[in-house]
């Protein structure tokens, strides 16, 4: 399977760093990237630190870190063949609660964070004539919860989604696929200590492990013909839940 060497944002910990790892452990290069640059070191070195891992420190929202994150990737490595926009922020207030700083916490690092870092890779996945970029969603997008209020991540992650459809639309022709991953719960420091007890909205009655995302991501990034999709992974949750 071809090599390649795949950015990765939020990778400090969660998805984000076990799917560094995947992607380390099957011989890839990987650059991951998260704000804070105290929880990157620490992720770099868990990571091991060797020649196949590089990081950049900052805030996705702005287009010039995406630039960087580029160009140490190309500098490094020679190329930049996978993008997984990874980083993100996921809180619930109640829809007439929430105010504009609020909404816009949501929209600059989900949907701002999404479409400037892509902006900045695709112009090199053009000089190579191929490259793969990988949003993260959530199935709730299209499945609401009554009584969960969460208008304001969805809003943003519905953006996304949208993003990903055009993205695979305006860039198809130049081999440059599109797709969003959307997990259902998983066990990360996002959803803290308390994620079992949301089992039951799962049709497999159970949470999801980074694992189970991080192998999904790295299908789509060797697979070549698969672009403009929104792949649940997320144990049937969007397809149903039980009733117990």
């Amino acid at each position: 399977m071809k090599k390649q060497t795949v950015i990765i944002t939020g990778a400090s910990s969660g998805i984000g760093l076990t799917t560094a790892k995947y992607f380390l452990d099957r011989g890839d290069n990987v650059v991951i990237n998260s704000t804070t640059k105290e929880k990157l070191e620490k992720a770099y070195q868990e990571l091991g630190a060797g020649p196949n891992l590089a990081m950049v420190a900052g805030d996705v929202s702005k287009k010039a870190t995406g630039e960087k994150l580029v160009a140490i990737a190309v500098e490094k490595f020679g190329s930049a063949d996978v993008l997984v926009n990874n980083a993100g922020i996921f809180e619930t207030k109640p829809f007439l609660e929430v105010d504009e700083a609020y909404l816009d916490r949501f929209l600059t690092t989900n949907l701002k964070g999404t479409f400037f870092t892509t902006q900045a890779v695709v112009p090199q996945m053009l000089k190579q004539h191929g490259g793969v970029v990988i949003n993260i969603g959530t199935p709730l997008v299209y499945h609401a919860l009554g009584g969960v209020p969460i208008t304001a991540p969805m809003a943003s992650k519905g953006g996304i989604h949208a993003l990903t459809l055009q993205l695979a639309a305006e860039f198809g022709k130049q081999n440059i696929r599109v797709n969003t991953i959307a997990p259902g719960t998983i066990r990360t420091p996002m959803h803290g200590d308390n994620a079992d007890q949301t089992a039951g909205i799962h049709l497999v009655n159970r949470i999801g492990e980074s694992e189970d995302v991080a192998e999904m991501i790295y299908t789509v990034a060797k697979s070549n013909f698969v672009s403009g999709a929104i792949i649940n992974v997320d144990g049937g949750f969007g397809a149903g839940h039980n009733l117990n």
